[in-house]
């Protein structure tokens, strides 16, 4: 199936326009997700063979590789995310605020790079929307695989009311997640990379600590699982500082990396803003990765994403460090069912060997 997709079904798909492709996807998972015994049925064919779960922040994970936030922005597939073998879904980002994002065109590909470029800019229709929607799903109430949810700041709310406004979607998504990711990192909204600095970084991980605490007394439930997300372009000295924030406010661990700024090798002559994803950033992913594994004695879970784009790939970023993986370029370019071939590659090989 994935030599079909990648020979015939890709080079058809990649002659129409990225984001409309990425719409008419959606509907149709949408469709997928709305009925449970086509997902059951696929599931049968997906699922992954004597793999052993992986235990983190108190979930179960039923396999290490999990759908990366920006494909599913607005929580309308997620259901649909076990019956293509991912062990995991993080939807998002989402803001408080609705938003439409970027102008147009924002999407572009490089196939001969197998790469990625986006400047989306958090385009979703804002936490309280989405939270209705995810209620009348069913979200929060044995989810067939972990719910991540990844919010981020709203475009228009400046740096110094940037902590309110996560608190915002914090209290409306709260209920409907397995785990939280905070989303810091993203280079297409102005300034929200700032967020990762320490003078910023302390306040928000603080009061949404507090947040978080203070639903979990009200309720009588345990508190949800919360991530940070960070860049690939960070200097070592910075993910030192961000870490420790992590300690200090008793985060749950830590998601590396998103995409990137840089523009390495036939990218440099390429005249596009936006995150650069998929291979070229396979490198700079599994180093931040590997050093986060290093600086915390292994003590840190860390979700691996970045560049991870075939089974060697995959299981270089565990060897690196990573607890699980995420994938969202190498989806795109491996077709519907990569996620459970690297999946059953991890547990035929034991996360090693590739």
């Amino acid at each position: 199936m994935g030599i079909l997709y990648e020979k015939v079904m890709r080079p058809i798909l990649f002659t129409q326009d990225p984001e409309k492709i990425h719409e008419r996807a959606v509907v149709a998972l949408d469709l997928l997700g709305r009925s449970r015994l086509s997902c059951a049925v696929l599931e049968r064919f997906t699922r992954v063979p004597h793999t052993r779960p992986v235990k983190l922040f108190g979930l179960e994970f039923p396999n290490m590789v999990g759908m990366a936030a920006g494909l599913d922005k607005n929580a309308q597939f997620w259901r649909a995310a076990s019956a293509l073998g991912f062990g995991h879904v993080e939807i998002g980002t989402v803001t408080n605020l609705k938003q439409p994002g970027n102008p147009k065109p924002r999407l572009f590909r490089y196939p001969k790079e197998k790469a990625i470029i986006n400047r989306m800019g958090f385009n979703n229709l804002g936490s309280e929307t989405i939270a209705r929607n995810l209620k009348r799903a069913g979200a929060g109430h044995k989810n067939r695989i972990p719910l991540g949810i990844n919010i981020g700041k709203s475009k228009v709310v400046p740096l110094d009311k940037a902590v309110d406004d996560y608190l915002g979607s914090f209290n409306h998504l709260a209920d409907f997640a397995d785990y939280i990711t905070i989303n810091v990192s993203s280079p297409n909204t102005p300034e929200l990379r700032k967020l990762q600095g320490r003078d910023y970084l302390d306040s928000l991980l603080g009061a949404l600590r507090d947040a978080n605490v203070h639903r979990s007394k009200k309720l009588g439930t345990a508190k949800v699982p919360m991530l940070l997300k960070i860049a690939p372009d960070l200097t070592f000295s910075e993910i030192d500082s961000i870490v420790q924030s992590i300690y200090d406010h008793e985060f749950d661990g830590i998601i590396a990396t998103n995409t990137t700024i840089e523009r390495p090798g036939a990218f440099a002559s390429i005249d596009q803003t936006g995150g650069l994803s998929g291979l070229p950033l396979q490198k700079r992913s599994r180093t931040v990765v590997n050093y986060i594994y290093k600086a915390t004695d292994g003590k840190l879970p860390i979700v691996g994403v970045g560049g991870l784009m075939d089974e060697r790939s995959v299981g270089e970023m565990v060897d690196a460090g990573a607890s699980l993986v995420q994938v969202y370029t190498g989806f795109i370019y491996g077709g519907p069912f990569f996620a459970s071939r690297m999946a059953n590659a991890l547990a035929s090989h034991h996360c090693t060997n590739f």
